[in-house]
């Protein structure tokens, strides 16, 4: 392991873009289908990686929900938790904020409680085994309607004292961030925080209705905001971060090569970015590999990387100090390296 790598995997960092179901990997997944006898259109571990081959997000989010069908149990789901979060805690993550996508789970049956309690398991293994602090992001389901969203807002209030914001998240074109408002209006009335995919596939537009229509406090991917140079001066004036997901992109063919990624060009832009995971099982790659990845294509150096683990910890929603704490222990791993 080159000495970058071994920086990269030390520093402290928090990941604040992890789709929690889309950490399922294929070993997990045949494990599960066969704990729960649920058939699965794949005869071996080789054939689901073969199938991780997507032109666009629509064809990543088709496999996605076929694998999310082997979760049916609170056990299974505090495995898949469990799972992620020790490979984030090698990856030197001590504070994750995953999102979950319910609807998933309650179009196949599967009740909202047996969803957040097993991540709630989960969620008590990171903190004994690891140190490691977790909030929960409820992510509504954009292809789906308002209705629907506001159906699942309302089997989450008994359990709004264990989410920490709510999201947006799944098929982008088409359905913009307008079609929540009121949704999200009611969530920021309950007191949550408040982040939306926008700008992944979807055009700058997208980004504007996320911020002057739904009001989020985060930015989630937001790319094809550098499109707009107003719109690009506003979010670094304003200090919004951004969740960046390199790998993410590269599978899903936002980018066409890495080279071309723009984590630097948001950086040298003021923009505050972050590196995220996004679904790893997928995309090939946890928090670190991306942040390896967006290392070796751009050239990003030791200061670069730790600029990007410091907007980590400024764009999560820890309170301010838990926050400190987190970027004193950053400056004296950063300063020992």
């Amino acid at each position: 392991m080159s000495d970058l790598s071994t920086f990269i995997a030390g520093l402290p960092k928090a990941e604040l873009h992890l789709h929690i179901e889309g950490s399922l990997e294929p070993e997990l997944m045949f494990a599960l289908a066969e704990r729960n006898a649920v058939a699965i259109p794949f005869a071996t571990v080789e054939d689901v990686r073969a199938a991780y081959a997507f032109n666009n997000l629509q064809d990543f989010l088709d496999i996605y929900y076929q694998g999310a069908n082997v979760l049916l149990t609170r056990e299974d789901f505090r495995d898949l938790a469990i799972a992620y979060f020790d490979r984030a805690a090698a990856d030197g993550v001590v504070h994750a904020e995953i999102m979950f996508d319910p609807q998933t789970h309650t179009a196949r049956g599967v009740a909202f409680e047996t969803v957040i309690t097993g991540l709630l398991d989960g969620i008590a293994h990171a903190e004994a085994r690891h140190g490691m602090s977790v909030a929960l992001i409820l992510s509504f389901l954009r292809h789906l309607d308002e209705a629907d969203a506001f159906a699942t807002f309302e089997a989450a209030r008994p359990w709004l004292g264990h989410i920490t914001a709510v999201g947006l998240d799944s098929s982008e074109l088409g359905h913009p961030p307008e079609k929540f408002a009121r949704v999200f209006a009611e969530a920021r009335a309950a007191g949550l925080r408040l982040v939306a995919h926008a700008g992944e596939e979807g055009p700058p537009e997208y980004v504007y209705q996320a911020l002057d229509l739904l009001g989020i406090d985060r930015l989630d991917h937001g790319n094809r905001s550098l499109e707009d140079p107003i719109l690009t001066a506003r979010l670094a004036r304003t200090g919004m971060t951004l969740t960046v997901c390199p790998l993410s992109n590269l599978k899903l063919c936002v980018v066409d090569d890495m080279a071309d990624h723009p984590i630097d060009r948001m950086l040298r832009e003021g923009l505050r970015a972050t590196i995220n995971s996004d679904d790893p099982a997928y995309f090939g790659g946890y928090v670190a590999d991306n942040y390896r990845a967006a290392a070796d294509a751009r050239g990003l150096d030791r200061d670069d990387l730790a600029l990007l683990a410091r907007n980590s910890f400024l764009g999560s929603f820890l309170p301010d100090d838990a926050v400190a704490a987190h970027l004193a222990r950053l400056d004296a791993f950063v300063a020992a390296h």
